[in-house]
């Protein structure tokens, strides 16, 4: 199991956190959990290249710079070793971040040294995750495997079905993501008024969020002002923070490898009775989205909680989006409490309950928080209030 020590950061505003040590993750049990999942699926083998899969099995978090750049990929034997193949300049984070894992490197690629070492190994089926990989290279790979009598064999998901259910240790590590992730809103948030343009705001965030401890922001930092708030993935510019205008911010950061993802709307100044109407509405549909939520129900059905309330208020069009999405070590995987999925939420799921409110010219309101399916309801993860009940 693992455990917690705390660490302060920020030497001007002191912040106590708890983080998580990786050490203690317990990586063996989710290997012999897929090694279960290979075979039944009759495969001696499989590389593992998405970096949240990558770290989810091994604790190893070199990132890629994307997807045609790779610090490493995890080749997983139905029975037996795991290795972690990577190049020289990730050597010494490799050893340092797993355990239980052969680091081996590949001076001349990483093809050259699977096409040696998959034939030592036994390996005459071998998968790959046909979804994070570029097809150029998984041709590349076929051809030269094929050579040896090496059958290649496309898989999507197999890891992001494990990582959908989070275990107690993993609750409780985006618990503290989101605790962070609301001390630096709160920062932000009480010296408003030194922030004159969207980018600004964005700014000081994300420079908060990396003073605080949180490895980087889980996404790029949404502000919009005024009119600019009817685009729900607005990016922030120079536009001026406009007084007595909506204004959203939606934020997330990364610590101890588990995100976090908020989003809070308010009005510097004063709020006109139409905006006070609308935030009071999508709050009212946000409370009857998490009061919905529990093990059990349909995705859909937890997205008709929330859409329902917006609807019949006459909106229903201007609320475009699902409601919500689940948050792990990436801030957008499964579920997607969509109305068009008609699976069945599980206890252990970490969803987002976010409605909205979008109308072209006017601006936006949506409101975010984050919590945990049990088998009685939504444990709501988040405790800032913020402009949330006006």
């Amino acid at each position: 199991m693992s455990k917690y020590h705390t660490r302060q950061y920020n030497i001007y505003n002191k912040v106590t956190v708890s983080h998580l040590e990786y050490e203690d993750m317990d990586y063996q049990k989710r290997l012999a959990r897929l090694q279960k999942k290979l075979d039944r699926k009759k495969l001696d083998a499989i590389l593992i290249s998405q970096p949240e899969n990558r770290r989810y099995l091994s604790g190893y978090t070199g990132g890629d710079h994307g997807i045609a750049e790779t610090s490493g990929v995890l080749l997983a034997l139905r029975k037996g070793r795991t290795f972690l193949l990577t190049d020289f300049r990730f050597k010494l984070q490799a050893e340092k971040e797993t355990s239980g894992v052969e680091v081996m490197l590949y001076p001349k690629g990483l093809l050259e040294l699977l096409g040696r070492l998959l034939p030592d190994l036994g390996v005459r089926k071998l998968g790959f995750e046909s979804h994070y990989t570029l097809h150029s290279t998984a041709v590349e790979l076929k051809a030269q495997l094929s050579q040896k009598k090496i059958a290649l064999s496309p898989q999507s998901g197999l890891i992001e079905a494990m990582r959908i259910i989070k275990d107690e240790d993993e609750i409780a590590a985006i618990k503290q993501s989101v605790r962070l992730n609301e001390k630096v809103f709160e920062e932000v948030y009480s010296s408003f008024a030194d922030y004159k343009s969207e980018i600004e705001v964005a700014i000081a965030i994300e420079t908060a969020m990396r003073r605080y401890g949180a490895e980087r922001p889980s996404f790029a930092t949404i502000v919009a002002t005024g009119p600019n708030g009817a685009l729900p993935h607005a990016v922030p510019g120079v536009d001026k923070i406009q007084k007595n205008k909506s204004l959203t911010i939606d934020m997330g950061l990364i610590l101890d490898g588990y995100c976090s993802d908020m989003t809070r709307n308010f009005v510097p100044g004063k709020a006109t009775k139409r905006y006070t109407k609308l935030h009071r509405l999508v709050r009212k549909a946000q409370l009857a989205g998490m009061a919905g939520i529990r093990a059990g129900i349909r995705s859909c059905e937890a997205d008709k909680c929330a859409r329902s309330v917006i609807a019949e208020a006459g909106y229903g069009k201007y609320f475009g989006h699902s409601l919500g999405h689940g948050v792990g070590l990436a801030v957008h995987e499964g579920p997607s409490l969509s109305g068009r999925s008609k699976k069945k939420l599980k206890a252990g799921m970490i969803v987002t309950v976010e409605p909205g409110i979008y109308i072209p010219g006017w601006g936006g309101i949506r409101l975010e928080n984050m919590g945990v399916v049990r088998e009685d309801g939504f444990e709501n993860f988040n405790t800032n209030s913020t402009w949330l009940d006006i």
